[in-house]
């Protein structure tokens, strides 16, 4: 067992719980010196790199996390988020969808695709993923926000309706910001 590795990783563990990102970024430097491709290293690096917006970073670890072919779904997630947030919205969709196919129970995967797939304007694709997500999370009042501007955004206020009577009983505020944006009243 290497003692070394485990102090640096469980050091950051601890740093990072207490808020002490820049320690936490020097341990994970100090353990990727040792071993360029350590995956928790390169995943927990990239993370606070994502977190500071420094997409450009954060991509290229988790470019050499997605290819070695043994990456999780959540590293799939993650890269995902990190190119929508940079435009790359075509790339964004491949990591969503790989990320769908690896873990078809997560549902920030899901959520994350119908998100991309809206700004593709592709709303049928978006429907059937943001779905997916609320069936996942159906105490989550995101995808069905999302779901139910797609509905309005296709003119399908029915649907909308529904959507909105269905969040009103679990999420009233979520409802009601839906009835400003929309016009459609539920009293």
């Amino acid at each position: 067992m290497n003692w070394h590795y485990l102090f640096l990783k469980w050091s950051a563990v601890v740093q990072l719980a207490l808020g002490l990102q820049d320690a936490a970024m020097n341990r994970f430097e100090q353990i990727l010196r040792n071993d360029p491709d350590d995956a928790y290293a390169l995943s927990s690096r990239a993370h606070i790199l994502a977190a500071e917006s420094k997409w450009d970073a954060a991509l290229a670890d988790y470019e050499r996390l997605t290819a070695t072919g043994q990456a999780s779904a959540s590293v799939w997630f993650n890269k995902g988020f990190v190119l929508e947030q940079m435009g790359r919205l075509e790339q964004a969709l491949e990591c969503f969808q790989k990320a769908c196919d690896l873990d078809p129970q997560l549902d920030r995967a899901w959520y994350g695709l119908g998100l991309v797939l809206i700004q593709l304007r592709r709303s049928d694709e978006a429907i059937v993923a943001l779905r997916h997500n609320t069936e996942l999370q159906p105490m989550s009042p995101h995808g069905w926000y999302q779901l139910a501007r797609v509905h309005m955004d296709r003119s399908e206020a029915e649907q909308a309706e529904k959507i909105m009577r269905h969040l009103q009983s679990f999420e009233p505020k979520v409802a009601a910001q839906l009835e400003r944006e929309t016009g459609i009243k539920l009293s």
